[in-house]
């Protein structure tokens, strides 16, 4: 009998991707190659860009590419799906509607994480760092919210800043500067924004997090997140 497997929704971006399942094979704490977990990657490069969809700069819709994605990955049987993308879960609920398969929904995952690791009472203001695609559809003010939580986006200087980070470091290919990683970070936990936690919510900030990980520092990584999740699922299927 063939072993229950996953799919992986990624490519939006490559790199985010890439880094998403180094880190999910590192966390299978795997000793043989039978001990590694089961999984397609949808490395779909060419699904236009989220963030300038859903701000109208263009006409070009990611979602018939993704949900073409969805169709093959309920065809061939997998067990659930993952959205290795923060901005596509703008169109989330589409995406499940199109499919009985569960999709695992990051936003909420990393929410949910950071309930139990700094919780609203004691550390009220989340600062968030995205896309301007994500921070124009509120997916994560939203969760952020309802969570009991002060939700603290960055005015337009500081947001330039961040997505200078996700498009001319990673997406560009400009190398990674942990300086000036660390200094938007710090920006957030200082005034005027004075953050109690900063919430990691692009997949491509969390290349950065991966690769300079500041445990000091009071983050929450939403793809970490995930492929802690994913682990866990994937190892529950395999044991019933």
């Amino acid at each position: 009998m063939r072993r229950p497997f996953f799919a992986v929704l990624g490519g939006m971006g490559t790199l985010a991707t890439e880094s998403y399942v180094r880190l999910l094979d590192a966390r299978t704490d795997a000793h043989a190659d039978q001990e590694y977990l089961d999984y397609v990657v949808f490395n779909d490069a060419g699904v236009p860009d989220r963030t300038a969809f859903i701000l109208k700069r263009s006409d070009e819709d990611p979602v018939p590419a993704i949900l073409d994605d969805i169709d093959k990955a309920t065809t061939i049987g997998a067990s659930f799906l993952v959205l290795a993308c923060n901005t596509e879960h703008y169109f989330f609920d589409r995406f499940q509607e199109r499919t009985s398969v569960p999709i695992l929904h990051m936003p909420r995952l990393a929410v949910r994480e950071m309930s139990q690791r700094f919780p609203a009472h004691g550390h009220p203001r989340v600062g968030f760092m995205g896309t301007e695609g994500s921070r124009a559809a509120g997916v994560y003010r939203r969760e952020v919210e309802a969570a009991g939580y002060v939700f603290v986006e960055p005015h337009d200087a500081l947001q330039h800043r961040v997505d200078s980070l996700i498009y001319d470091d990673v997406k560009g290919g400009r190398p990674l500067d942990p300086q000036r990683y660390r200094a938007v970070i710090e920006a957030f936990l200082t005034a005027p924004y004075d953050c109690d936690v900063v919430l990691l919510g692009c997949t491509e900030l969390s290349v950065f997090n991966e690769r300079f990980p500041m445990p000091e520092l009071p983050l929450v990584d939403a793809q970490s997140v995930l492929v802690d999740e994913t682990v866990r699922r994937a190892k529950a299927l395999l044991a019933d």
